[in-house]
């Protein structure tokens, strides 16, 4: 797919300084929205045009997305969102194992009643058979967990990290159930986290990864078999 039309369809103009890391965070955002999907081609007069950028400026932030491993540069092709394979799971996992766990734990600003609202929602999704609101939503919590740090290096990761992990997600398109079962798994988190168990909410979080990376391999592999 050509992802002309669709970025075409929200004018964001850039700021004059720094324009190049203004567009790659816009272009994450809209990965980790589910605008752009893996395979969707990037057309950089479009892209330009829309982010009221120059192409060369457009070009450094495609190098920013493609150090991130979030684009992928075709010779002779062109720009594509990524496709993630086995190893980018097993490598969003490991980070995500590291920074998440430890801001349940000892996150300065957790707020549980941004949790509260986020499962609603996720709920809502699952109420309603809507797979793309509860990926939505389930992305919003664990950006809220990170956000308790307090820390504005460890939310640009996290950002960077969702937006593969968006990519990922589309590869359980054809496993609608996939994200059913982490609903309450997130309402388990914060019945922990309300109870004061800051640690076995950690813990508890932990082997949630572990088990959402496992299932996650168990489908690529199955796929590509």
């Amino acid at each position: 797919m050509d992802a002309t039309s669709t970025t075409a369809a929200r004018p964001a103009k850039a700021p004059h300084a720094h324009s190049g890391v203004w567009a790659a965070d816009e272009l994450r955002r809209r990965i980790a929205e589910g605008e752009l999907l893996p395979g969707d081609k990037l057309s950089e007069q479009a892209l330009a045009e829309s982010l009221g950028l120059s192409r060369n400026t457009l070009r450094e932030s495609f190098t920013l997305l493609n150090s991130e491993l979030i684009i992928t540069r075709i010779p002779n092709r062109g720009v594509f969102v990524a496709s993630p394979d086995a190893d980018d799971v097993r490598e969003i996992y490991a980070v995500r194992r590291t920074i998440e766990p430890a801001c349940l734990a000892w996150g300065p600003e957790l707020d549980l009643e941004a949790l509260e609202r986020i499962i609603a929602q996720e709920r809502a999704g699952l109420a309603a058979g809507d797979v793309a609101r509860m990926a939505s939503a389930n992305q919003d919590f664990h950006k809220q967990l990170v956000r308790s740090s307090h820390s504005a290096l460890l939310q640009e990761l996290m950002g960077r990290v969702l937006a593969r992990m968006r990519l990922v997600f589309h590869a359980m398109s054809d496993a609608p159930d996939f994200h059913s079962h982490y609903v309450e798994r997130n309402a388990t988190l914060l019945a922990l986290l309300r109870d004061g168990k800051r640690m076995e909410a950690a813990e508890t979080l932990r082997s949630y990864l572990d088990t959402a990376e496992a299932e996650l391999l168990s489908h690529i592999h199955q796929r590509s078999s």
